[in-house]
């Protein structure tokens, strides 16, 4: 083959690449508002949550007034959650309570809240942020909403954040005594008579604020 001709063919199927091209990487016709919410709602029945959040996000995005962005914004939240993507879903579950503060899916909204947090409960030696938040958020719940179904269940897992907020004053308290800062063993003991009674803890809570009154009334019996 000469070069013109080579050249001249090479150039016709680099132009034909370039038009064909075109239509390869045309984007899909886009969807609607009920294509979107349908596509979530079956990626979410099939536990395909990331799916799931991809569609809602869509949704939400291009269709901001569309009767079906209301749903949306409530299985972004739910999406999240059950990928364990707490600090993701408590944004999307604020944003719905704060978008629709009188919608009936509010009790269910700070309930899940507060689940996100209850979800990342440390055990009682470790940072207890999760564990006070999660109980503030329940609490809110009682408050707002006594007779929601979701007040119920809260009521459970209050009593469990209480209960490791005893054991982590404790376990705190002890640590105090053992190094000898009675006065602050002390207070985090009574603490718990205070704050978290009738849960287990304050029996051993008075035993140790027995022995460290012995030891602020008679530091002279502590050994040198």
């Amino acid at each position: 083959m000469k070069p013109k001709r080579a050249l001249h063919l090479g150039l016709i199927l680099w132009l034909g690449l370039q038009v064909s091209g075109c239509a390869w990487f045309q984007p899909k016709e886009e969807q609607t508002a009920q294509d979107l919410a349908h596509e979530g709602m079956e990626a979410f029945r099939h536990k395909n949550y990331i799916r799931s959040v991809a569609a809602f996000e869509k949704l939400r995005d291009w269709y901001p007034f569309s009767k079906y962005a209301i749903l949306a914004e409530l299985k972004l939240g739910d999406a999240h959650y059950y990928l364990r993507q707490y600090n993701e879903a408590i944004v999307a579950y604020e944003a719905f309570e704060s978008l629709h503060p009188k919608n009936e899916a509010v009790p269910y909204v700070v309930y899940q809240i507060g689940r996100c947090y209850f979800d990342q409960l440390q055990p009682v030696d470790r940072d207890q942020t999760a564990t006070r938040e999660a109980l503030q958020t329940f609490e809110r719940l009682i408050r707002s909403y006594p007779e929601s179904p979701q007040a119920k269940k809260a009521k459970v897992h209050i009593r469990i954040c209480q209960k490791n907020l005893a054991e982590h004053a404790f376990y705190v308290g002890r640590f105090y005594y053992k190094t000898k800062h009675y006065k602050g063993a002390l207070e985090r003991f009574k603490t718990i008579l205070v704050s978290y009674p009738d849960l287990g803890v304050h029996y051993k809570a008075l035993h140790y604020i027995a022995l460290c009154k012995a030891k602020i009334e008679n530091p002279a019996s502590e050994p040198k």
